[in-house]
């Protein structure tokens, strides 16, 4: 399958054979090298690597929102500061990385090109339900290098168009799925996020409240949890914060970021803890 200059320019017959709807089968059938779960395992012992943390999303009746901060970190280093754990899965969906920096990435890419090859195979989009199934046989074919401490452990949500609602799907290592409901968290500091969102989440939230609210659970996280890094207002680095609707997947600027995260820093600074009231 590797591109040949003497070639005539035709493709080879591996591309023109009818198949499989999914690029992996795809992949493991032509090329099964280039799959993750093929790679000769790591020795046993500690591989240090960078690793993303923490993920969180909520719903609000219009969609949903999905967002994580930009710290990478290995071992007590920080290994970067402005990496980015969100990244659209197609027109209605997103993925938000935790675990493993490299391996999340990549998954993430193989991921997009499941769901395109998909698209233009079947010619529909798989239902939002169909991505999570998809994404939870991806985490599993990963488990050799989870048990080597090599783990991607992603957060998905999308826009469902069937049920015209936004959905949160979570996942273990083992690629076991679980849909959220209103909000979740993975990654390092999810324990701290989870109790920002339960504490704050309401059924009735705005766009411009859900976007808040996860952002305001990142301040949490970061507040505990070393590996998760907070708004660093003098290198401008903010969260990376999506949206999807039934308009599709939207990012936020970096103007718009920066407007929710300083609006909650000053809120920060009459109540250093966090507000006692209502937050939205």
């Amino acid at each position: 399958m590797e591109a040949n200059p003497r070639s005539t320019g035709r493709l080879p017959a591996a591309f023109l054979t009818p198949g499989s709807s999914s690029f992996m089968d795809f992949l493991g059938a032509h090329q099964p090298d280039l799959l993750p779960r093929n790679r000769t395992l790591p020795a046993p012992g500690v591989i240090e690597a960078p690793h993303g943390t923490t993920i969180v999303a909520a719903t609000f009746p219009g969609g949903v929102v999905l967002a994580g901060d930009r710290r990478a970190t290995m071992g007590n280093i920080i290994a970067q500061r402005d990496i980015e754990k969100v990244f659209p899965a197609d027109e209605y969906s997103a993925v938000g990385i935790a675990g493993t920096a490299g391996l999340a990435v990549e998954m993430v890419k193989l991921f997009q090109l499941e769901l395109e090859h998909f698209e233009k195979v079947e010619g529909a989009q798989l239902s939002l339900e169909g991505k999570a199934n998809r994404l939870s046989t991806m985490i599993r074919s990963n488990l050799g290098m989870a048990m080597q401490g090599l783990a991607v452990v992603p957060l998905f949500a999308g826009w469902d168009v069937d049920r015209q609602k936004g959905r949160i799907f979570s996942y273990d290592v083992t690629g076991g799925r679980s849909e959220e409901h209103g909000f979740s968290a993975t990654g390092s500091g999810s324990l701290f996020a989870r109790g920002s969102l339960k504490k704050l989440f309401r059924e009735d939230l705005t766009e411009g409240q859900a976007t808040t609210l996860v952002v305001q659970a990142l301040y949490d996280a970061a507040d505990d949890d070393s590996a998760t890094g907070g708004p660093d207002l003098a290198r401008r680095i903010y969260p990376i914060v999506t949206v999807i609707t039934e308009e599709g997947f939207r990012k936020l600027t970096e103007a718009e970021c920066s407007e929710v995260v300083r609006a909650i820093h000053e809120r920060r600074l009459e109540e250093p803890d966090g507000p006692r009231a209502a937050l939205l």
